[in-house]
């Protein structure tokens, strides 16, 4: 007697919303999960599967590559917050000062001892758009850019890649909201 296998949830969520993908593509998940297990992009790699919504169907390069995260992270070959390498923490935060205020506070060495975490150092800015940083050890890429939102507001958002795990991403991505509450005082003391 064959056994049935249970229904098992899947193992993250879509990057974007069924209507979002609908416009873009033509199609809903559900459908492109049907689509894409028709052929057999359960065994093909990233790159495949992109080249496959790509090629076969007619979908331009950046919705491509949406459908094929959306289709590993609804199969469970991708889970949330996961990167082809290692997992990614991020955050944002818009916050009550100028572009140019915001920058300047955290760009400033001393004022980053205050609202960056412990062991994460600056090693590349560019006034006012970027900041590039890594941890202590040097192994960890951490991305700062910085977008103006209207008169006397301004938002940062930041990207830590290649983490270890989802549980390490998942708490990474709680440090760096506090540290962006952080900042978001001190530009709004300055």
């Amino acid at each position: 007697m064959a056994t049935r296998k249970r229904a098992t949830q899947p193992a993250a969520s879509a990057p974007v919303s069924d209507a979002a993908i609908a416009a873009r593509t033509g199609r809903i998940w559900a459908e492109w999960i049907v689509a894409l297990d028709g052929a057999g992009a359960r065994d093909l790699s990233h790159t495949a599967i992109a080249e496959l919504v790509h090629g076969r169907f007619g979908v331009g390069d950046w919705w491509a590559q949406s459908v094929t995260v959306g289709y590993e992270r609804l199969t469970g070959k991708r889970a949330n917050l996961q990167k082809a390498d290692g997992f990614a923490a991020s955050g944002s935060l818009t916050v009550a000062a100028g572009l140019e205020r915001l920058y300047a506070t955290a760009a400033d060495e001393k004022r980053q001892q205050r609202w960056l975490p412990p062991g994460v150092v600056v090693h590349k800015a560019t006034r006012p758009k970027s900041m590039r940083a890594t941890s202590k050890d040097g192994s960890r890429s951490i991305s700062f850019y910085f977008y103006a939102k209207g008169r006397g507001k301004a938002q940062i958002t930041v990207q830590q890649e290649k983490l270890a795990s989802q549980n390490a991403a998942l708490k990474q991505k709680k440090v760096w909201a506090k540290s962006l509450r952080d900042l978001a005082e001190l530009a709004a003391a300055d």
